[in-house]
């Protein structure tokens, strides 16, 4: 990282903080990237549990293609991670109606429905607050009484269970028509009486929460502005140096939140070149310069380093969007394209496919001629990882870098 820049000197607007250090472009990427355990040496001991204690949170999401976004974001900073000690890792396994160990983590809403640490149950009590006092979210019950008591019920003499096994998800019509059953256990697991730490063939598996949270972590004392302050602090910390638009985004909180708890978060004010905003970065961070390795590898589109398309914008001068739920003739990039992460920047993307043992890149496109061995370095170590022996391009946006890219691979193969 170049020299801070020292502000205090210098007079500022009294509409906001003011600036303990001024960072370059460069210095706010690096930051994000050590943040998000993409620069240094990775921390292969603790594993993917290590990085989700790092991250805060890791994003699920049903849409698989080499393999489901929870998997791929230990996959992009340890590299070839054996699947099974991620899913064990990541969950608490029950024998059938056995109680639950000590979990190593829950799921529940973040920045979307997130894979957490379990020592972050206690901070999230001011979304279950929020939660209970409106008294629905997606769907009403039409006796909420008497369907919470019956699966509480249930849980407690058999559980842990998925839905299924609590009698079934759905009325019979759309994903959406949901049964009784199920709105009743998803609002008992939005209030916190259930909880999910485990998914077995990516069903949730309910547990009741005086079962299967730990009870120095099982309560909801700590105030709205504790939970937030926490939050926002872990947010900084996770993202390096951080607007308030990305400390908000990260767990969906609201800014007017953020605003409340900044002051005493622990963050502390900088400027970043090129911004035009007020930044926060976490001290720890702005105490040694970020060195090391960079990762060559390929991001999942829900990784937490480009969940905001602005951000990413502002930091990598990279466009990403998530194109699967894009109509298939107006898609530019392909239906699940995964940015490709070089020398600390993101200078292509391609959209993979499996068949039998064949990695295909059924489109790829590339910065420019620097990002080819970059590119087969990634599909190379993708393809090892998910079991293909061989990969093949199928389109290039550019016809002279996939000449290239063809020629790389063939060399390596």
């Amino acid at each position: 990282m170049t020299a801070v820049t020292q502000l205090s000197s210098l007079p500022q607007p009294s509409s906001r903080p003011r600036p303990v250090a001024g960072l370059s472009r460069d210095d706010a990427r690096r930051l994000a990237l050590r943040a998000q355990g993409l620069l240094g040496a990775p921390d292969r001991r603790a594993g993917a549990r290590g990085v989700l204690r790092q991250l805060g949170a890791v994003q699920l999401d049903t849409i698989s293609v080499l393999a489901r976004s929870h998997e791929l974001v230990p996959y992009a900073r340890l590299g070839a991670a054996g699947r099974p000690a991620v899913e064990a890792a990541y969950w608490t396994p029950t024998a059938g109606g056995a109680p639950s160990p000590r979990p190593h983590s829950f799921e529940y809403w973040s920045h979307a429905a997130c894979i957490l640490p379990i020592e972050e149950w206690p901070h999230f009590a001011f979304r279950r607050r929020a939660r209970r006092a409106k008294g629905h979210r997606w769907h009403v019950l039409k006796d909420a009484g008497r369907s919470c008591a019956a699966v509480l019920d249930r849980l407690k003499a058999d559980g842990p269970l998925t839905t299924s096994e609590l009698g079934g998800g759905r009325n019979g019509g759309e994903w959406w028509d949901w049964s009784e059953t199920k709105i009743a256990v998803e609002w008992l697991l939005d209030t916190g009486e259930v909880v999910c730490t485990e998914r077995r063939a990516w069903k949730r598996v309910y547990d009741l929460a005086e079962r299967a949270v730990p009870d120095e972590l099982l309560h909801d004392g700590l105030d709205d502005a504790e939970c937030l302050r926490r939050l926002v602090a872990q947010a900084g910390a996770a993202l390096g140096v951080a607007t308030r638009a990305d400390l908000a985004d990260y767990h969906r909180l609201k800014g007017e939140q953020v605003d409340a708890v900044i002051a005493d978060s622990g963050l502390v004010p900088v400027e970043v070149e090129g911004w035009g905003k007020p930044a926060w970065a976490d001290p720890a961070a702005l105490a040694t310069a970020p060195r090391g390795r960079h990762r060559t590898t390929l991001l999942s589109p829900f990784d937490s380093l480009i969940w905001d398309r602005r951000r990413t914008e502002r930091i990598f001068g990279f466009t990403h969007r998530l194109e699967a739920y894009v109509p298939r003739p107006r898609r530019i990039h392909g239906y699940f394209a995964m940015p490709l992460l070089a020398g600390g920047r993101l200078v292509g993307r391609v959209d993979p496919a499996r068949e039998g043992t064949t990695l295909v890149a059924r489109q790829v496109s590339m910065r420019n001629g620097k990002a080819v061995a970059p590119m087969a370095t990634a599909l190379l170590e993708a393809a090892t990882w998910v079991g293909c022996d061989s990969v093949r391009v199928e389109r290039c946006d550019d016809a002279t870098l996939a000449a290239a890219l063809r020629a790389e691979l063939r060399q390596r193969g």
